[in-house]
């Protein structure tokens, strides 16, 4: 769980991090077997269900701590994987950690019940309360089956964000209280100094991380540059503009089509942050936001006061001009996703004719910036298609989005960039469409974390 620190300039592969998290489960695995690990399996039904018991434990431990690291908000991981991708590779690691947890639990109950010829529920309630350091495992795995259970989406989608936030809080918890257990009663800390030096190691350099990345980071940043709301712009029906001024704004390391996590200090706002991207290009003088109405206490933007301090953590996403392979750029938006789009129109160093943006929008009244996309159009020579209309109606008869749409209003997209930021139905469409055009995965720039 070692921190890997790219040289200046350069960048952090994901071959390189695998390598890192491979070799350390393999270090794991000797431990377990210069301990005696093995030997169980010659035991019979006892000590093989003891001898899995124990896998399970350490690697479901281990995958515990890659989570909080994957979370972290490291710099390093958000560049190279994305803040999608880092959720996606959290979300499986975490039902896979839940599954092992429960069954180091089982396994080990009945491991110790056939060696004690007793009941598997008579060697359980022997077990916690006698062992208090089993008690906390227990306690440990049941709130790591509730944060699973309410990451998995049909849960999800009926609870609150901030209910949902606060749940997945006593994962701390949990992984707390594994640390205790393991420290008690585990191999590793009780017959080999130097495993136990290497395990606690592990939970100091995920902790490191944690704290300088959660905590440390975004009050740095907020203290240096003391974020303040000075405007608040209606742009359309349910989406408003926060204009922020700060302090040593041109010294932010921002780029467009990036974002933060914003924390507004109101009496009922302080306590929560959400991710909005930048919409407009940084200029050293302002930053701007643009919010729709979806829930989750953005309604609640579009009365903040002026002068509100914020805090912010970030900046994060991978939506930006490093990315960028090609002279040319499609640039393709769905609804209030072309908030870091704009911003990349703005900022994107190209010639007249090298950039296209599509803007999907279902009713005239739901594009925003229009006044701003034609401004910049004609200073830049941008060509901009507003694909408004329901799809199937007479206006718009047919996807404007899928292969045929896409390549018939840009036909050399397989020579383009083509950077996507949309609702994640219309995300995985259009994916798929630029899949089946053939354009190379490493010329499509998509990110659902980016408004």
């Amino acid at each position: 769980m070692t921190a890997i620190a790219p040289a200046r300039g350069t960048r952090l592969r994901g071959s390189d991090v695998v390598a890192v998290l491979a070799a350390q489960a393999a270090v794991i695995a000797v431990i377990w077997i210069v301990h005696g690990g093995p030997d169980q399996l010659t035991e019979g039904p006892a000590g093989i269900l003891t001898a899995i018991g124990q896998v399970t434990a350490l690697y479901g431990t281990y995958l515990a701590l890659i989570q909080l690291v994957l979370m972290s908000r490291s710099p390093w991981l958000e560049e190279t994987f994305g803040m999608d991708g880092l959720a996606v590779a959290h979300r499986w690691l975490g039902f896979t950690t839940v599954w092992l947890l429960l069954a180091h639990g089982i396994a080990i109950t009945i491991g110790y019940a056939l060696s004690d010829r007793v009941n598997v529920v008579q060697e359980f309630l022997t077990l916690i309360t006698t062992y208090p350091y089993v008690l906390m495992a227990t306690v440990s795995g049941g709130l790591f089956a509730l944060v699973a259970v309410t990451s998995v989406k049909a849960a999800r989608r009926r609870l609150a964000y901030e209910t949902w936030y606060g749940l997945h809080l006593y994962a701390y918890l949990a992984i707390a209280l594994g640390f205790l257990h393991q420290l008690f009663v585990g191999a590793d800390f009780m017959h080999d100094q130097l495993a136990a030096i290497y395990w606690i190691l592990l939970y100091l350099a995920t902790a490191a991380l944690v704290l300088a990345f959660r905590i440390g980071q975004p009050i740095r940043t907020s203290i240096r540059h003391r974020l303040r709301v000075a405007n608040v712009i209606r742009e359309g029906p349910g989406v408003v503009s926060l204009y922020l001024t700060g302090r040593a704004l041109d010294e932010l390391s921002v780029r467009a089509g990036q974002y933060f996590l914003w924390r507004f200090l109101t009496a009922d706002g302080w306590w929560r942050s959400h991710p909005y991207s930048i919409s407009a290009a940084p200029n050293g003088e302002w930053l701007r936001i643009t919010v729709k109405d979806l829930g989750d206490g953005s309604r609640d933007l579009a009365q903040v006061p002026i002068g509100t301090r914020v805090m912010v953590e970030g900046p994060y996403g991978i939506l930006t001009d490093v990315k960028r392979t090609k002279p040319g750029v499609l640039l393709i938006a769905g609804g209030i996703g072309i908030t870091p789009l704009r911003a990349l129109l703005e900022a994107l160093p190209a010639r007249p004719g090298e950039i296209t943006l599509l803007y999907r929008a279902r009713r005239p009244q739901d594009v925003i910036f229009r006044d701003e996309l034609d401004i910049l159009a004609r200073r830049r020579g941008i060509a901009v298609h507003y694909l408004i209309g329901q799809r199937g109606s007479l206006a718009l008869p047919r996807d404007p989005l899928d292969a045929r749409g896409i390549v018939t209003l840009v036909p050399d997209v397989l020579e383009r960039d083509v950077y996507v930021c949309a609702p994640a139905p219309m995300m995985r469409s259009t994916e798929r469409a630029l899949r089946d055009l053939g354009v190379p995965r490493r010329q499509v720039h998509a990110e659902r974390f980016a408004y």
